[in-house]
């Protein structure tokens, strides 16, 4: 099982991870989507979301853009990194990426 975590604002992808609304949760099993659910960052502190995010068992992470030291904590929790997607809603940035049609490109807080 795979658990994906997408910031949002106005139910789209954040283009800054580190200040979103909320975090779109989903669930993967078997290449579907089985669950989806939204999480209140806790208030923004570096070096604190790869962990949260950790304890509530993420295993990727799709962003618009994110700061290379937080990649580097994602990756000591095992969690995999995209960054650079386009502004869609959570169950399509998760649905694009089990097609192997998840568009990324440049990360957006490359700094």
């Amino acid at each position: 099982m795979k658990k994906f975590a997408i910031p949002t604002e106005n139910g789209k992808l954040c283009s800054h991870f580190g200040h979103c609304q909320q975090f779109a949760i989903i669930n993967v099993s078997d290449n579907a989507l089985t669950h989806e659910s939204y999480l209140n960052p806790p208030p923004h502190e570096p070096g604190l979301l790869p962990t949260w995010l950790g304890q509530q068992g993420v295993t990727n992470i799709i962003a618009g853009g994110i700061g290379q030291k937080a990649i580097q904590l994602f990756k000591q929790q095992n969690i995999e990194v995209t960054v650079g997607a386009l502004a869609k809603s959570p169950k399509q940035l998760v649905e694009d990426f089990l097609a192997n049609d998840l568009v990324s490109g440049a990360n957006a807080c490359d700094h």
